[in-house]
């Protein structure tokens, strides 16, 4: 099952390592990025996503609220902050949960399982087209190029290209769907042909498996 994909925005150091901390200890969450203010994770969010936002509510230049109320297609978003009178209005703005500073790791556990079951569910992801979010449906990917900084995304309908690292995108694509066969390759498990030792089918297109990649290929 792939991990949930999180990032911190938070400018107290020391919030930041126990949510860190915590992130670290659950095995289903994965720690992306923290930032110290709302708008240096602008620029993450629109190039590689996330699933989980965890984010404070008394940031410098944009206030956490504010920042909320940017997203047109937001994530689930965890609420931290010290300040109970906010609750009522991050509710408002459909977050998944508060968490009053200082919270246990028991009360951090509550609120990230709530995050759990909706995303493990996901069938899709949405990436950047010509500036607009385009959905794609895992079930309809062939198989993913790498193209330097752009990856090429081929579908059974349609070829996307998107601004984002291979790394980046195989960390969204669920693991029991797709599997990484070279370094410039990603594929659909359940839309493979025929393959090789050296060679994988996929849509009728013949993918190169690269040699680090060969490991576990009997095992689909």
């Amino acid at each position: 099952m792939s991990k949930i994909r999180c990032i911190i925005i938070e400018d107290e150091p020391l919030a930041v390592k126990i949510l860190s901390d915590y992130i670290a200890q659950t095995p289903f969450l994965q720690l992306d990025a923290t930032f110290r203010d709302a708008l240096l994770a602008t620029d993450h969010l629109r190039r590689a996503g996330t699933d989980l936002i965890f984010l404070d509510i008394h940031l410098p230049k944009l206030k956490g609220m504010a920042f909320l109320k940017t997203l047109s297609d937001p994530p689930a978003v965890i609420v931290t902050t010290a300040y109970h009178q906010y609750a009522v209005e991050g509710f408002s703005l459909n977050v998944t949960d508060y968490l009053l500073k200082p919270f246990d790791f028991e009360r951090f556990l509550v609120a990230v399982n709530k995050v759990r079951k909706p995303v493990e569910q996901r069938d899709y992801i949405f990436i950047n087209v010509q500036k607009k979010k385009v959905k794609v449906l895992f079930e309809d990917i062939l198989y993913v190029e790498s193209q330097r900084e752009y990856v090429k995304i081929t579908t059974t309908q349609n070829i996307f290209v998107t601004k984002m690292s291979t790394h980046e995108i195989e960390a969204v694509l669920p693991a029991h769907l797709f599997k990484r066969v070279h370094r410039s390759f990603i594929v659909s498990i359940r839309r493979i042909e025929s393959y090789t030792a050296e060679m994988i089918e996929v849509g009728g297109v013949s993918i190169p498996i690269g040699k680090g990649y060969r490991e576990g290929m009997d095992d689909l």
